[in-house]
């Protein structure tokens, strides 16, 4: 039985259902909980917020593809729309670019675009990148009830050490990226790095993004999964890939 809940009276009822069967539905049994109303379904409360970055906590997309065609078009290669563009990231840096370069990283020219993409990202990603609405009240308010939040991204680790430090430097406490000697996303190694860095247990964190990379990584990591629509990647995509509990608004992540 696959339990891809939409909204509505079905999801309640299976809400409903999952909180008082141990043996049903699993992922929305740790991460959701019935209002004392008993007709709202909300996040349950956890300790530790793990994000994603771009497409969950910022709007970084009309950069990424300002860099990425900026670093094609410098070597004449054809360029991309911001939607395309929307569909090649999430697993890092080096697969946007093969996803983007024609022939990909059998491309002679691979190396030279995807250093381009690099340096031109890194004067860039401020641009036109801001936090989604709702994001910084979000993350204050976690951070006033004590909790331990942290950043782990595909996007190589100077850029989302330099995003992180200049939009959540008063909330978020660590923030990793790719980097060598260890795994990306979907791999759980960066999660349980920046558990590890909060001094944090896998029981008390939720992992929070917007892609079907996100939701790999927190059923890698041990972690229940909540996969916001705001994001980069529609709900039925989500659905298709396995995605449970859906937060439409920042403000849905937060327990009562």
């Amino acid at each position: 039985m696959i339990f891809n809940i939409e909204g509505g009276i079905i999801y309640h009822i299976l809400c409903k259902f999952a909180l008082v069967r141990n043996d049903s539905l699993p992922a929305l049994q740790v991460i959701c909980r019935l209002n004392d109303d008993k007709n709202t379904i909300r996040m349950r409360d956890f300790e530790t917020y793990v994000f994603d970055l771009d497409g969950t906590l910022l709007e970084t997309l009309n950069d990424l593809a300002a860099s990425t065609n900026y670093a094609l078009r410098t070597c004449q290669m054809p360029e991309h729309s911001v939607e395309e563009v929307r569909m090649f990231v999430g697993n890092g840096v080096k697969k946007l670019m093969e996803r983007a370069v024609p022939d990909g990283k059998e491309n002679p020219m691979f190396e030279k675009v995807l250093s381009l993409f690099r340096s031109h990202y890194l004067e860039h990603n401020l641009d036109t990148t801001q936090p989604y609405n709702g994001i910084p009240e979000l993350l204050s308010e976690l951070n006033k009830r004590g909790k331990k939040l942290a950043i782990v991204s595909n996007k190589f680790d100077a850029a989302t050490k330099d995003l992180a430090k200049h939009f959540f430097a008063d909330t978020i406490e660590v923030a990793i990226g790719e980097r060598e000697n260890i795994r990306k996303k979907p791999a759980p190694d960066t999660v349980l790095e920046a558990l590890r860095q909060l001094g944090a247990s896998k029981s008390g964190a939720v992992y929070i993004g917007d892609s079907d990379v996100d939701i790999m990584t927190a059923k890698n990591s041990g972690l229940p999964c909540a996969s916001v629509l705001w994001g980069f990647r529609d709900k039925d995509f989500l659905i298709r890939h396995g995605a449970t509990f859906f937060a439409e608004k920042p403000e849905d992540l937060l327990p009562d």
